[in-house]
């Protein structure tokens, strides 16, 4: 099973949008796909039309030493199935300060055996112990990224974050990629942007852009993606466009990197210890 985080520490960059739309393209391509909402505001859950359930019913179970998380119901969505969020977790954030708090995650997805093709995680516009979760538990790396000043300096913070989990938490985290959304082409500052991500990053930047697209604004209310009511939109397209390059490049990634990268470490690292806690209570 792959699995990836979708991840940008400031928000609206099109980070939820982005998660629900591959997740959606994958599932039209005949994927098994698995979205797990790890943002506490859940607005991924809400999206999907989803009302929030009990704890035990979500990923806070994830989090909760007496709960299996093998007893999650799973709902479906728009084209995958999803383990929605809880409000909970803002609560239980403050608990979760202990250096090992970042293996909840990797440990329950270990106890369940998930017959899917793709694991997606949509995580918090910041760094958390539940972003972080999601990095340790993953292979890849979507960083979905506006061409714009806030937008670009969050997904250069979540490029260096990511190097930090795999230097010491997790070395099978070895492929990251950015993902232009919302791209304007009248707009020069994007053009900017763009060169400059493009220049400093180099193949780790997809070709395919995600485009500004008011099909796209629709789908945050309804429980659709744009797949569902507009399929032949540009939103739709560029989304099909950007999961098909995506796949492509993990699939290649994965082959380079062969067998071996596919074994997780057991446990934490000491030495990685102090590093991780320090993030946390920045």
């Amino acid at each position: 099973m792959t699995v990836l985080s979708v991840c940008n520490h400031k928000g609206g960059t099109g980070k939820t949008t982005t998660t629900l739309h591959v997740a959606a393209a994958l599932g039209l391509s005949g994927w098994r796909t698995l979205v797990i909402d790890l943002d506490p505001q859940g607005f991924l859950t809400h999206t999907m039309g989803i009302e929030e359930p009990s704890p035990e019913q979500s990923v806070a179970a994830f989090f909760d030493a007496d709960a299996d998380p093998g007893r999650i119901p799973i709902q479906e969505a728009a084209g995958f199935d999803l383990i929605p969020s809880s409000s909970t977790l803002t609560r239980r954030m403050r608990d979760l300060n202990k250096p090992t708090d970042v293996l909840w995650v990797r440990e329950s997805l270990q106890r369940l055996d998930l017959e899917y093709d793709l694991l997606l995680f949509d995580t918090a516009a910041a760094v958390t112990v539940y972003s972080l979760n999601a990095l340790v538990a993953s292979q890849h790396v979507l960083i979905p990224v506006l061409p714009e000043y806030q937008s670009v300096v969050g997904g250069e913070q979540t490029y260096q974050t990511t190097q930090l989990v795999e230097n010491k938490l997790n070395p099978r985290l070895d492929t990251r990629q950015f993902l232009f959304t919302q791209v304007d082409a009248r707009k020069r500052i994007h053009k900017t942007y763009r060169e400059y991500i493009r220049e400093k990053y180099g193949e780790e930047v997809l070709d395919t852009i995600i485009r500004t697209s008011t099909s796209l604004a629709k789908t945050r209310d309804g429980a659709t993606t744009v797949f569902d009511h507009n399929s032949s939109s540009r939103g739709a397209l560029d989304y099909a466009n950007a999961t098909d390059e995506l796949m492509a490049r993990l699939r290649a990634a994965s082959e380079e990197a062969g067998p071996e990268a596919a074994a997780a470490p057991n446990d934490l690292s000491a030495e990685a210890a102090p590093e991780v806690s320090e993030m946390l209570n920045s």
